[in-house]
């Protein structure tokens, strides 16, 4: 989520927490068991390639996405440490982390991307196998492109569900509500206080769970200019073009920002939000005071390097 005259700021919900980037920075803020903030902060580094991709339109939606899943890893790992764990047993993590040889291998950021890109892969395929399935019910291509897009549909919706279902994911959800409300907030030039913040709808344009669906979309349309026989040539067909559905997602779900506050136009937009009526729950006040927390700690790095790059260059 962005607000080019107030700042760059995106943001995704860990376990009892709530992340926050900007320019420069990246804030987590959990609340611990003894009711206390904890902050985990990562500077953001700068890569002249990746700046130079994210200029280019359908390229820079895929280097968004795989640096989102790279960063965002880190900070729920920060967070799924310490959520259950009391601040007096922190020595403790340490002695009891077991890396798995792939995180010791490769890091927790391209374990990150990695995870994105299996969970892509299922995604992708198994609604192809179903729709396969019926083939001597519904043979055509436009048939085979649409079934496979319910598929797709069922899929991701049953998830969700199934999920929101489990403690600590429903509090995760309610953590991604009070995200959405902070930036709404923020980009409504109101004070970030809980009462401010509470009134904020919990639904945000350029939310991922948006981005999720539009993907599904996206690709009804892209599919239906490949073959879908024989079925091996449907499965590298998908895989090959994962990337062109990603970036294109991408384009439009930046697109439907820009319409949002256009009358009719804005509709564009509302598949997305309803999704997010699964992926998102109202928080409770405690939890919006985390949000704001992170939010505003946020800030305040932003601007102490931003006010430090302008004495340098006085």
């Amino acid at each position: 989520m962005t607000d080019k005259k107030r700042g760059a700021y995106g943001g995704q919900a860990v376990i009892e927490g709530v992340m926050f980037g900007g320019k420069h920075h990246y804030v987590t803020a959990i609340r611990r068991k003894d009711e206390n903030i904890e902050y985990f902060h990562l500077p953001r580094k700068k890569n002249k390639h990746l700046t130079a991709l994210k200029k280019i339109p359908f390229i820079r939606g895929i280097v968004a996405i795989l640096e989102a899943s790279a960063n965002g890893t880190k900070h729920l790992n920060f967070s799924s440490e310490r959520y259950e764990l009391d601040p007096s047993e922190d020595h403790t993590i340490k002695e009891n982390q077991k890396e798995s040889k792939l995180t010791m291998i490769l890091g927790v950021a391209a374990v990150g991307i990695l995870s994105f890109l299996f969970g892509k892969f299922i995604f992708t395929l198994v609604p192809v196998f179903l729709a396969d399935l019926t083939k001597p019910v519904i043979p055509s291509h436009l048939g085979q492109i649409v079934v496979e897009g319910f598929f797709k549909l069922i899929l991701l919706l049953a998830y969700i569900y199934a999920i929101s279902f489990t403690p600590v994911i429903k509090r995760v959800f309610q953590y991604h509500g009070a995200e959405h409300k902070v930036i709404n907030c923020y980009e409504s030039s109101l004070p970030l206080t809980v009462e401010n913040v509470q009134m904020q709808s919990r639904l945000h344009y350029r939310c991922g769970s948006s981005f999720i669906l539009f993907t599904v979309i996206v690709g009804v349309f892209v599919y239906l200019l490949v073959p879908t026989d024989p079925l091996w040539v449907r499965v590298l067909n998908r895989i090959a073009l994962i990337p062109v559905v990603l970036g294109i997602s991408f384009e439009v779900l930046q697109l439907t920002n820009k319409l949002r506050n256009i009358p009719v136009l804005k509709t564009l937009g509302y598949p997305g939000l309803w999704l997010q009526l699964l992926t998102t729950k109202e928080p409770a006040d405690d939890q919006v005071e985390v949000a704001i927390s992170s939010f505003n700690e946020l800030l305040r790095m932003e601007n102490e390097t931003e006010k430090g790059h302008s004495e340098q260059i006085v």
